[in-house]
């Protein structure tokens, strides 16, 4: 591996990195070299990813969390310096989604959906700022979606809370280059994951409409995010900051 993505004793968190998106990038950064601390709220699924990266070689350890409250959030951060001494990399992969139309959310529904995806990302990150000062720098990595561009009629907070994502990636971006941290979100395209598993049964047409506009011709896959998250991790992205860069197989390149 070339030395300018090589994470030999980088440590990194990804939340939500016990499937999906999630744990294809915590599998890459592992790839890479880089020590692991898995938040999920399934300690089962956990576990597995754990086995799964221990398997790679990599050092890897999990914590079950639910991150949309502040202390969850420092609690978190502390469990990597405790473990592994250090902090360098966080992936913000924590999400969920509830599809329904905009008229019909209460606003619990509109409030989970907002604090899982965006508020926990922006506590996280706040919690992991002094310890990226203290390493002298880090990257943190906020996964964002095709819906920061497009709408969806069944996707109103979830919409939201993306956009939001990049502005947030945007705003840390701005505040913390002078600290040499460097603040990037990955918009995925429609991937194979529970989630959409799920959308493809809620929404009619789903699976063929996603074939026929995306130019790869498939759904993407959690191993098609191993690379980008260790170039966003990596020295050779030390130049690269505030930027929203979809992994879609070209979908959004259409308009």
């Amino acid at each position: 591996m070339s030395k300018a993505f090589d994470l030999s004793g980088r440590v990194a968190i990804v939340t939500g990195g016990n499937g999906g998106i999630g744990l294809g990038m915590a599998t890459g950064l592992a790839q890479a070299g880089a020590a692991l601390l898995i938040a999920g709220r399934n300690a089962a699924k956990n576990a597995a990813a754990v086995k799964a990266l221990a398997a790679l070689g990599a050092k890897a350890a999990s914590v079950e969390a639910d991150l949309t409250g502040e202390a969850a959030c420092r609690a978190l951060v502390r469990a990597a310096l405790d473990q592994f001494g250090r902090l360098d990399i966080l992936v913000n992969n924590a999400g969920t989604n509830i599809r329904k139309q905009p008229q019909e959310y209460t606003l619990e529904e509109w409030k989970t959906v907002l604090d899982t995806n965006l508020t926990s990302a922006f506590l996280c990150s706040q919690a992991a700022y002094p310890a990226m000062l203290k390493a002298g720098g880090g990257k943190i990595i906020n996964i964002g979606s095709m819906m920061s561009i497009f709408g969806a009629a069944f996707a109103g907070p979830y919409g939201a809370s993306k956009g939001g994502m990049v502005q947030l990636t945007k705003s840390l971006a701005c505040a913390w280059a002078k600290d040499h941290i460097q603040v990037n979100a990955v918009l995925p395209g429609w991937i194979d994951t529970e989630l959409t598993r799920a959308a493809r049964r809620d929404v009619p047409g789903l699976h063929e409409r996603v074939l026929a506009r995306t130019p790869a011709g498939r759904w993407g896959g959690p191993g098609d995010f191993a690379g980008i998250a260790v170039f966003l991790a990596s020295g050779a992205a030390d130049f690269v900051s505030g930027a929203a860069i979809p992994v879609d197989g070209g979908y959004s390149s259409q308009g």
